[in-house]
């Protein structure tokens, strides 16, 4: 196989994006997606785009995406990373965190040294030996798995800070009925555009102080307990383990609530997608001559589609479970496994 990738097409690039841009926010883990779905098309899709490969150009081309995944992610973000990144400089011009904007920031970095450190010392053993379909099908029922104990064993302290949450929102929806509908982008039409705009402008700083209390309940948890909930990541170096699944399944472990822990999650992608992706740009760059056509449309994708994810989720987690998901990695992980053993004859 040529290191240029030539068989990589608009169409399987188009294909691969949208699965990374969803899938990488949706617990269900996007390397796992995009290292079964070569395998189960087969032909040229299992033959160009093999990530197990040593020195694979699929997987530069893959974590490429994740640029466009993190700067999706940014941009939804960007008025708490205003904050975040403030309070860093606040800090150190302080020589100590005292604000939550501060302490948040220090959490967000110390919970993601582990995973980085893993990533830096482990990525490739991880790829190479456990980078294969059979085994991204084995560990996407393991993440299944993960997802139901997940809700299937929560503390109280988790169980009691929803609802605490689901109170707080319902008294906020008596002060504000429109809310609800501005919310899902419906209401205040029937006022005119200028109602319109001014109920936008109230949903915006609605979301905005709703993601104030919540870094404030998460930075009262503490740097060691934010670290423990971030080394939970190190499990995505496995194709088949999610990234934000685990980080929510560990908050709502830890006492946060499903909504918190999801947060707290998305926060965290950002940087080391972000980072996963910047030291692989040099190898895309060596890589991608002739196929740049498409992995610019991949990466177009992958950021819409995780803009649309994390705008979903937000809302979603808001009264609803990982269970969906969770049956949904069963269902897709143990029938990739039979399909690829069985049918395919690949050995376990």
């Amino acid at each position: 196989m040529s290191h240029a990738l030539p068989h990589l097409t608009y169409f399987e690039a188009a294909v691969v994006g949208l699965i990374q841009g969803v899938s990488e926010l949706f617990p269900l883990s996007s390397l796992g997606h995009n290292v079964l779905l070569p395998a189960l098309v087969g032909g040229t899709w299992a033959q160009a785009l093999n990530v197990a490969a040593p020195q694979s150009p699929y997987l530069a081309f893959i974590v490429g995406l994740h640029v466009a995944t993190a700067l999706a992610l940014i941009i939804y973000f960007w008025r708490d990373w205003l904050r975040i990144i403030g309070g860093f400089f606040t800090s150190i011009a302080h020589r100590r965190a005292r604000t939550p904007d501060e302490k948040l920031a220090w959490m967000i970095i110390f919970a993601t040294i582990p995973v980085g450190l893993a990533g830096l010392l482990f990525e490739h053993q991880f790829r190479v030996i456990f980078g294969k379909a059979i085994y991204a099908g084995v560990f996407l029922f393991v993440n299944g798995l993960i997802l139901l104990a997940g809700e299937k064993f929560r503390p109280r302290r988790s169980v009691r800070a929803d609802h605490e949450q689901a109170d707080h929102y319902e008294l906020a929806l008596e002060d504000d009925p429109d809310r609800e509908r501005e919310m899902a982008g419906v209401g205040a039409r029937r006022t005119g555009t200028a109602r319109h705009a001014s109920g936008q402008r109230a949903v915006r700083q609605r979301q905005v102080a709703d993601g104030i209390e919540a870094d404030r309940r998460m930075v009262r948890e503490g740097y060691v307990q934010g670290t423990l909930i971030g080394s939970a990541q190190i499990l995505a170096l496995l194709a088949g383990i999610s990234r934000d699944g685990v980080v929510m399944v560990g908050g709502m472990f830890r006492g946060l609530s499903r909504q918190d822990a999801a947060r707290f999650s998305f926060l965290l992608s950002a940087p080391v997608i972000l980072a996963a992706g910047a030291l692989k740009i040099p190898d895309l760059i060596a890589k991608g001559h002739g196929i740049y056509g498409p992995i610019l449309l991949g990466s177009v994708l992958s950021g819409i589609g995780a803009y649309l994810s994390v705008r979903f989720l937000v809302r979603y987690f808001r009264t609803r479970t990982l269970t969906p998901f969770a049956i949904y990695c069963l269902v897709v992980g143990l029938g990739s496994v039979a399909y690829l053993h069985f049918i395919r004859g690949v050995p376990l």
